[in-house]
């Protein structure tokens, strides 16, 4: 009768203690970007490869090189992604490392100031640089004031482009790399000092070796956003300095030539593989994400060793001048003057709108001859604005909340799991951050085009959530990282289900983390050009898409008044994520 009963306790055991994977809560996130990423990329690049026959052929290829304008759009679009990325590099480290030495408080004031041109479309930002550095703006103004032969003519040049892509990723350079010179340890600096480093010896030495993960990975997102970008050079570039997202547009929206856009989307995914490969190579690509960065290899670390010592000697060498110099030892000002002049550049464009907004000239005006109310009239009383407005909310909120759902779920399910198979859900899930935007917004066109979702609010929203899903991942995922899971197993020693611990204990302690994710999804979709473009198919205006129009079609103040309303939103989204912050 014993062995009765432990044969049948011995076949109750397996099914008492059998229990889910944890990786199975990233199965809906996974399948979602399969469907609406992975497979319509393919099937846009397949197209490539595609005779007039339907059989196999290169022709587009051969065509693609063939022509030499083709292949002056893409070297043109590399260089100045390039271009955009050191420019970032070079302006934002000493930003970021400024603001890392702040107390807490201070760099959060600071960092809304940052965060404010970032949230802001790339619509808004290039088209207010395009107002202000005209032969009629400000700045030429203040130059013929002081005596300039004639107004300025810098629109419509490499510079000014380069200059505006690097405005719009600035923000994303800084945020990138100031977590990990926060997390630096500031007493090894002072161990430095003990041991008879100078402090220009300890930076170099010390605190810029161990900043590289962040600074290599602001280059990596910097030059994978530069290579999709096409509203900055569309605007203020000239014909000269096309970049392959006016290729893929021209290609898709006029010419309905799929299998050269196809052959164009490839070339731009396998570039941004390579780089990303080199990368992973390199300091790994959880990094990202967070992570800690794997080292790299012996001669990539004594070329680095040797760069830094170069750098700390010749800086060495100019402050010892300096201190010959009358005043040469105060030299401190200098960073936190650079940094407050490139935080007022940052800003400068979007609050020029607020009075081009209530201005009582005919077009954009910056400064307005005079204050008023007529164009913040006309953007309530438009049903096409306001129409667009309601749109853009709606679908916003529906991203926000997909993308948290899909997101979180995979971020518990990734940090209750410690095996190595992570690392490749982690990579799916950083995709759509990977691969650029104009690629991700063409292919989900091509798929929609057969699925009827084409000029839908159910595509742009998506599309929208396809993009949000690597921001709302990574915020949520930093938070269960330094998440205390005793808290769960001690709920549930004490008979707390799954469900409820879940409920209780997990959710309201993660609250503030899951509000940012759903802030930053929001934002978004909510400001999202790209999908909106090509899904939306001209039939279904969100806001970004309606501005696009008035930009290229009549450019009235009612922009600078639909402008208010997104520099609104901004402020008290950021105002709501802050106080959901301190309520922790």
């Amino acid at each position: 009768m014993s062995e009765l009963a432990t044969s049948e306790a011995k076949k109750m055991m397996p099914t008492a203690k059998r229990r889910w994977h944890p990786l199975w809560l990233s199965a809906p996130g996974l399948l979602f970007l399969a469907l609406f990423l992975a497979w319509p990329t393919l099937k846009l690049m397949l197209l490539s490869f595609h005779g007039n026959d339907g059989g196999f052929s290169l022709d587009v290829w051969r065509q693609m090189f063939g022509a030499g304008i083709y292949v002056k759009v893409m070297i043109n679009t590399f260089v100045i992604a390039l271009q955009t990325t050191l420019s970032c590099l070079l302006v934002g480290y000493p930003v970021a490392y400024w603001l890392s030495q702040r107390s807490e408080n201070a760099r959060r004031r600071l960092m809304w100031l940052i965060l404010l041109p970032f949230w802001t479309s790339a619509l808004l930002k290039n088209f207010a640089w395009l107002v202000v550095l005209s032969r009629r703006g400000i700045l030429s103004e203040i130059l013929m004031s002081m005596g300039a032969d004639q107004p300025l003519n810098i629109l419509y040049t490499r510079g000014v482009v380069v200059f505006a892509m690097a405005h719009s990723m600035l923000p994303l350079a800084i945020i990138t790399m100031l977590p990990t010179m926060t997390g630096i340890d500031h007493g090894l600096m002072r161990a430095g000092h003990t041991l008879g480093a100078s402090r220009v010896q300890s930076f170099w030495r010390i605190f810029f070796p161990l900043s590289m993960p962040g600074v290599v990975a602001a280059c990596l997102l910097i030059f994978i956003g530069s290579l999709g970008f096409f509203i900055t050079p569309a605007l203020l570039g000239s014909p000269q300095d096309s970049v392959i997202g006016q290729l893929l547009i021209t290609q898709v929206q006029q010419l309905l030539n799929w299998r050269l856009a196809g052959a164009v989307a490839m070339l731009l995914l396998l570039t941004t593989l390579i780089v990303c490969f080199c990368y992973d190579r390199l300091f790994g690509l959880s990094a990202i994400s967070g992570g800690e960065s794997h080292a790299s290899g012996k001669s990539v670390r004594r070329l680095g060793q040797a760069v830094t010592a170069g750098a700390a000697k010749m800086t060495d060498g100019v402050g010892k001048i300096l201190a010959f110099l009358p005043g040469g030892t105060t030299v401190g000002w200098l960073l936190p003057c650079f940094s407050v002049l490139v935080i007022l550049v940052l800003v400068l464009p979007v609050v020029s709108f607020l009075p081009m907004a209530f201005s009582s000239s005919s077009f954009l005006q910056f400064p307005p001859p005079g204050f008023s109310l007529r164009w913040m009239e006309t953007y309530l009383g438009s049903p096409v604005w306001t129409g667009a407005t309601l749109r853009s909310f709606g679908i916003a909120l529906v991203t926000g909340i997909l993308s948290v759902l899909i997101a979180g779920a995979a971020a518990l399910g990734l940090a209750r799991h410690q095996g190595k198979s992570g690392s490749l859900v982690v990579m799916t899930f950083l995709l759509p951050m990977i691969i650029p935007n104009i690629v991700t917004a063409v292919s989900l066109f091509y798929l929609f085009a057969t699925l009827g979702l084409v000029g839908t609010d159910l595509g742009i929203i998506l599309g929208h959530t396809v993009m949000a899903i690597p921001v709302v991942f990574i915020i949520i995922l930093t938070t269960f990282k330094g998440y205390d899971w005793r808290l769960d197993q001690a709920a549930k020693t004490l008979g707390a289900s799954r469900w409820r611990t879940l409920r209780e204990i997990t959710l309201p302690l993660i609250k503030s983390s899951l509000i940012a994710a759903f802030i930053f999804g929001f934002l978004n979709s909510f400001e999202e050009l790209t999908v909106a473009l090509f899904v939306g198919g001209g039939v279904k205006q969100t806001l970004p898409k309606q501005m696009w129009d008035d930009v290229l079609l009549s450019v009235t103040p009612t922009l600078a008044a639909a402008s208010v309303i997104i520099l609104l939103v901004v402020t008290v989204l950021f105002i709501i994520a802050e106080r959901s912050r301190r309520a922790q």
